[in-house]
């Protein structure tokens, strides 16, 4: 079940739902005032911790490259062992880019807010006000009650933006409800071949267990994820480029709509497949767009809460796939047309996406995108229909075009992204707990049960009838158990909950594998029940864990000036191994025997815990500079510290001794972190 591709950089979310410390978003800044005399100073950035800093000339100027001496010894305090030039400058971007408007005085951002509103020509006197009160705002938006010149009415609504941060215009939630039915539309075309299949497949002499048929039907189910990995998710960029936001969705909605409804009139196993290949031009471009969408409209108090709904609403999509193929299963064929009840399955997931179709331009465009194109008075009243009232837009909007203006400005200095993301060890440790986790997603089992449960329960015995309702059982379990995942994402932290949940989804997986052995004839009832409830108590710790945590883990892990790529590359990771897994289960299956093959990935699921345990560090809650001290950690030390909590874990937790837990790195306990080879992990 993937999810999506983070390119909105600066702008984009990070999953940190409860907290104001969402990584690489546009407003996450940190909320203490650095007092400066000019715009060479450094002052707050992303929730970076802060020092006083003066003024480095009479007249409060400095030059870029004092400005960047500064962010250095603000941002990373001296280590043991010299710094690279080349360290120092990727660091530096990353602090450039966590507040570009750092250490510049109100009387400043004032004249470059009116400035920004005379040269943009983005209103009257009114908004040139509104403009230089939000250039004030954007610089810390917790600092509203020392901003001179709001009214009472704009400090209101300032306020609740952190007292009640889901008071939001209608216009919004309007939004917010798109992006919603978008997850929904691709839950529902991931899930109702489920139940389809138990009819096409004998339809078009794929339903045996030949290894003719196993990798035929195969191949037919996995076609959209294949067409994602190579093709749909590639599309991105040039889509979002050429048609905005609204009208990428808008393309790839239609898409779904009607490669839903080809399915529908398919009469062969290539002509099904090529229906369901062009599905993923749909699916691909469309997982990727939602999300930025989101991230560049909504403010920045509830942007990681709606990485955490895309979760929740694919997941009640897929409920929805299973419910259709209930409906639709005891439609009988009328005169000339065989398998009108899968037809109607298949084609019945076309509805969510018609809805999208018809109000997504209801929805304004993103404000982000219209700055790109240079369309600086559309972006600006985009963004006032998004908020409540002009001097909220102008504050949001202005800090997007001076993060635009960084963005722009470093890409002159940086290197070939590709290189440096498997170059840099920081770059390359990020990517290895990426892919880990987006390799997981997939090899921990869960999509043989999304895509092929119908047809699992049906090899135990059920009948059809109650196959497709005992996976409809499974659907439910997974939407209702991705509700509580807003809140443990950020309670728990992303890598003790793959540490809990791994172990448990291999115990399942191997009770439901085990459950097949039952005998058939003697303990029907007591075999059922037992594969039934494997399955569900596999989708109960499935919801929390590996569901919510690869993208949100992926879109904190990599530095903001490379993470667009690392997403990329995240998100056809996915999709290429939904595809491989699609495909292979049903020759999987005969091989192994079923059995055989749920222990397969419950093996799997024990490979990802060692894999968590000794080369993921954990994300929740860091700043842009405790995930480079993080990830500075040499991967052999992390290791080495992974494997010692095994005894502290049996010493505390079975042995019940009080044993304080290893501090991993120095900031966890205060002070100046340096890193010391010879104990290998940080010190003060």
């Amino acid at each position: 079940m993937a999810d999506h591709v983070d390119t909105a950089r600066g702008e984009s979310f990070s999953g940190e739902s409860d907290k104001n410390t969402q990584v690489g978003e546009s407003d996450g800044r940190n909320h203490s005032v650095v007092e400066s005399a000019g715009k060479g100073s450094v002052g707050p950035m992303d929730n970076i911790d802060h020092v006083h800093v003066e003024s480095a000339d009479s007249d409060g100027h400095t030059d870029s490259g004092e400005h960047e001496d500064r962010i250095e010894k603000i941002s990373h305090p001296s280590r043991k062992g010299s710094m690279t030039a080349a360290e120092r400058a990727r660091r530096n971007a990353n602090a450039k880019l966590a507040n570009p408007l750092a250490g510049y005085s109100q009387t400043e951002l004032k004249a470059m807010g009116a400035a920004f509103a005379k040269k943009y020509q983005v209103g009257e006197e009114e908004d040139t006000r509104a403009f230089e009160l939000g250039a004030c705002l954007a610089q810390d938006p917790m600092n509203y009650t020392t901003i001179q010149g709001l009214d009472a009415d704009e400090v209101e609504v300032l306020k609740r933006e952190f007292t009640n941060r889901w008071s939001q215009p209608r216009l919004l939630y309007l939004v917010i409800v798109l992006c919603s039915t978008c997850a929904a539309v691709q839950g529902m075309d991931e899930t109702v071949v489920n139940g389809g299949q138990l009819f096409y497949g004998p339809q078009f002499g794929i339903g045996g267990k030949d290894s003719r048929s196993t990798w035929l039907l195969g191949l037919v189910n996995s076609a959209p994820y294949l067409c994602c990995a190579f093709i749909g998710c590639w599309l991105t960029v040039p889509f979002n480029n050429v048609f905005g936001r609204r009208g990428t969705i808008f393309i790839t909605c239609t898409f779904s709509a009607l490669a839903c409804f080809w399915q529908a009139f398919t009469n062969t196993w290539w002509h099904m497949f090529i229906a369901r290949f062009a599905l993923g031009l749909g699916i691909g471009p469309k997982s990727a767009t939602v999300p930025i969408y989101a991230a560049e409209t909504t403010p920045p108090g509830i942007r990681g809460a709606l990485v955490m709904q895309w979760q929740m609403w694919t997941a009640f999509g897929i409920m929805l796939g299973y419910v259709a193929d209930l409906a639709f299963y005891q439609v009988p064929d009328p005169a000339g047309i065989t398998g009108l009840n899968w037809r109607l399955m298949m084609a019945s997931a076309m509805m969510p996406a018609v809805i999208v179709v018809c109000f997504v331009f209801l929805c304004p465009e993103s404000p982000r995108w219209y700055l790109s194109k240079g369309r600086h008075y559309k972006a600006y009243q985009s963004m006032v229909k998004l908020r409540f009232n002009k001097v909220q837009a102008a504050r949001d909007l202005y800090y997007m075009h001076t993060l635009l203006e960084a963005e722009n400005e470093l890409a002159f200095h940086r290197g070939n992204p590709i290189k440096e993301l498997i170059t840099v060890p920081r770059n390359r440790r990020a990517l290895i707990g990426s892919e880990i986790v987006m390799f997981m997603q997939q090899f921990c089992g869960v999509n043989v049960i999304a895509y092929y449960s119908s047809q699992i329960f049906v090899d135990a015995k059920f009948t059809e009838v109650s196959a497709l309702a005992a996976s409809l059982g499974f659907g439910i379990i997974n939407f209702v158990f991705a509700i509580p995942a807003i809140y443990t994402i950020d309670t728990f932290g992303r890598r003790n909950l793959l540490l809990t949940t791994f172990p448990l989804m291999s115990l399942f997986l191997f009770f439901t594998g085990f459950s097949f052995l039952i005998p058939e004839d003697t303990l029907h009832t007591a075999r059922i029940a037992c594969i039934a409830l494997g399955i569900y108590l596999f989708g109960v710790v499935y919801s929390p864990g590996e569901g919510p945590v690869p993208f949100t883990y992926s879109a904190e892990a990599y530095p903001l000036y490379i993470r667009p790529l690392g997403m990329s590359l995240a998100t056809a990771t996915t999709w290429f191994f939904n595809f491989v897994l699609s495909i292979t289960w049903p020759s999987l299956e005969t091989a192994f025997t079923t059995t055989g093959a749920f222990c397969w990935y419950a093996a799997w699921n024990i490979v990802g815990f060692f894999a968590v345990l000794f080369f993921l560090p954990e994300t929740k809650g860091k700043t842009l500079e405790e995930l480079d001290q993080v990830f500075g950690m040499p991967t052999h030390a992390h290791a080495a510290y992974g494997a010692r909590q095994i005894p502290y874990f049996f010493k505390r937790y079975i042995l019940r001794q009080h044993i304080e837990p290893e501090r991993l790195y120095g900031k966890e306990s205060g002070g100046e972190a340096e890193y010391d080879h010879d104990e290998e992990k940080y010190v003060n």
